[in-house]
């Protein structure tokens, strides 16, 4: 029983590592090839801070372990709105601003929303997949256009500073490249062979272990960059990593895992998980339009304390229900 444990805590610890060094080396590499700033940002940081859900639903889904596959995906879209925004929020209020309520938001909720109705016929079929996979790059080709309409751009503006302030040699970018895609792929193998032994020693599903140790594990990246971006005042950041993260999940995590091997989905899913999401998802409009005029809707710390308590009851009720 030690040796799962070690290996899920060594794996997740070593697929946050490898996921930034990761991003590290492919931003620089492709900032040397001549890819605009923009594009750095919206395709190859945002791709990265999704990357440890990425490899651990699409490894999950080749070794066969649908749950993890999508309890991984799931549960991290819970626990980027509930624990993530709440602490966020808790320790500092978090403006939404009357743009994400007409766009991010409302996308986000139409998303979840097909990804209700995929679930209907109790599985990710390939045809599912590629659906979302197809929806997924739409969404992307259509933001990556609207972004290089634009004359100045603050993520572009923001990446380019970046960039420039942590150059490194090509040569370290590609090895940093290597070295964290490698990693990669061997921290997800360890972390998925760990949380599937510890399912099986306690006769747990591997639903169950997705939706919790596998889903807060590959959120700590959306954790870090939200707690950076309060620290530096940065709320529009906060928000937008989980509000993109979760697009991301929705989209490209199943749809990959689904498109390796299609997904059979147990009805509590549908019921419990995507219902809690879809929730909290709904909370996000609540909070911002608030009470306090249009613009002036925030996530204020009393809403971040009411995420984080959702949160802590949905995860109770899971390890009840182990037992």
């Amino acid at each position: 029983m030690l040796l799962p444990v070690v290996a899920v805590i060594v794996g997740l610890l070593l697929l946050v590592w490898s996921a930034d060094r990761f991003v590290e080396g492919a931003a620089a590499t492709a900032c040397y090839f001549g890819m605009p700033p923009l594009l750095i940002g919206m395709v190859i940081v945002g791709f990265g801070t999704s990357a440890p859900e990425l490899v651990v639903s699409a490894i999950s889904a080749v070794q066969g372990n649908p749950g993890i596959a999508l309890g991984n995906a799931y549960g991290s879209n819970i626990t980027n709105i509930a624990l993530i925004l709440g602490l966020t929020a808790l320790l500092s209020p978090i403006a939404v601003h009357s743009q994400v309520l007409r766009k991010e938001l409302p996308l986000l909720s139409l998303m979840t929303l097909l990804a209700a109705g995929q679930l209907f016929d109790g599985q990710i079929s390939r045809a599912d997949a590629l659906v979302l996979l197809l929806v997924f790059a739409l969404l992307m080709g259509w933001t990556i256009w609207q972004g290089m309409k634009k004359k100045t751009d603050a993520l572009a503006t923001e990446m380019e500073q970046e960039l420039s302030a942590h150059t490194m040699p090509l040569q370290r970018a590609l090895l940093w490249l290597a070295i964290g895609l490698v990693l990669l792929i061997v921290s997800s193998r360890l972390l998925v062979w760990g949380a599937v032994a510890i399912a099986q020693q306690f006769g747990v599903s591997d639903l169950i272990i997705g939706l919790t140790v596998v889903a807060v594990g590959t959120s700590l990246p959306e954790l870090a960059s939200s707690l950076m971006a309060v620290r530096k005042g940065e709320h529009d950041i906060a928000l937008g990593n989980v509000l993109g993260s979760n697009l991301f999940n929705t989209l490209a995590v199943v749809g990959i895992a689904g498109a390796i091997e299609p997904l059979a989905v147990g009805a509590e899913v549908l019921r419990r998980d995507v219902l809690v999401m879809a929730l909290l998802t709904l909370s996000l409009f609540v909070f911002g339009y608030g009470f306090r005029g249009p613009g002036k809707g925030r996530i204020n710390r009393c809403e971040g304390a009411g995420l984080l308590t959702v949160y802590l009851g949905y995860t109770a009720y899971l390890v009840l229900t182990i037992f």
